[in-house]
């Protein structure tokens, strides 16, 4: 835990405290794509699928879309990111890897609270919360993020072609996880195709938080689950068995 926390706090020096505005820009910059989309579609569109706001509606399908996003890409690069500290016994691949996970999701958790609650507050918002469903969908958000990231650090190490085709073959990740929609709105052939997206299931459940009379039906937390553990156990083993190959790549 001593090493994991001092990977944590050279993070967070070398990604914050070089930077002007540090943890300011972790805020601005998904407040910032909350406003314009927001603006945007409510020009376009007179109401969201569900409530009044579209800047409540698209947040809470965007923050937790953006908090696995965070967390995968940062645990991908967990190696690369402290290769040569892993050059000393004392340090693994797994103490790199949990510290990226530990940073970036209390990051994303301290922005989602600050941005959810200032909205709600700017809109009066008046509906009971349900705070359940919440926690559940931040729950599954990360560990899916951990999930889809430990696996892309083992395979982007191996093959370093991989990075590049993985940025391109979840580009339209952004329209599948049913931030700017709800899974109802779709046709049939989209749900069927849609449901195996986990991402879905996730801005479903945190949706059943913030609007009462809104329940995810097809969500499954379990199914949420059993892959980001599958995808997580993947990324053990190949890393477990070649993060020397890929230190020494």
């Amino acid at each position: 835990m001593r090493t994991v926390l001092a990977l944590v706090l050279r993070e967070m020096s070398t990604r914050y405290g070089r930077t002007p505005g540090g943890y300011a820009w972790s805020i601005l910059e998904p407040l910032g794509a909350i406003l314009v989309l927001s603006i945007g579609f409510s020009l376009l569109i007179r109401t969201p699928s569900l409530g009044h706001s579209f800047l409540l509606f698209y947040a809470t399908g965007y923050l937790p879309f953006d908090m696995y996003q965070s967390i995968s890409n940062a645990v991908a690069r967990a190696i690369n990111f402290s290769r040569p500290l892993l050059l000393y016994p004392a340090v693994t691949w797994l103490d790199a890897v949990l510290a990226r996970f530990l940073l970036n999701s209390l990051t994303s958790v301290v922005v989602s609270v600050l941005l959810l609650g200032g909205i709600l507050a700017v809109i009066g918002h008046r509906a009971t919360l349900d705070m359940v469903p919440m926690v559940e969908a931040t729950g599954l958000a990360m560990i899916l993020g951990l999930g889809v990231g430990t696996l892309n650090c083992a395979l982007s190490g191996l093959f370093p072609i991989w990075e590049v085709a993985w940025s391109i073959i979840t580009r339209p990740l952004f329209l599948a996880s049913g931030i700017l929609y709800i899974y109802e709105d779709l046709p049939e052939i989209a749900r069927t195709i849609l449901w195996f997206n986990p991402l879905m299931h996730i801005s479903g459940i945190m949706r059943s938080g913030f609007y009462p009379t809104y329940v995810a039906t097809y969500a499954s937390p379990l199914y949420v689950l059993g892959v980001s553990l599958v995808l997580m156990a993947l990324g053990q083993v190949l890393l477990g068995r070649y993060h020397r190959e890929i230190l020494n790549a």
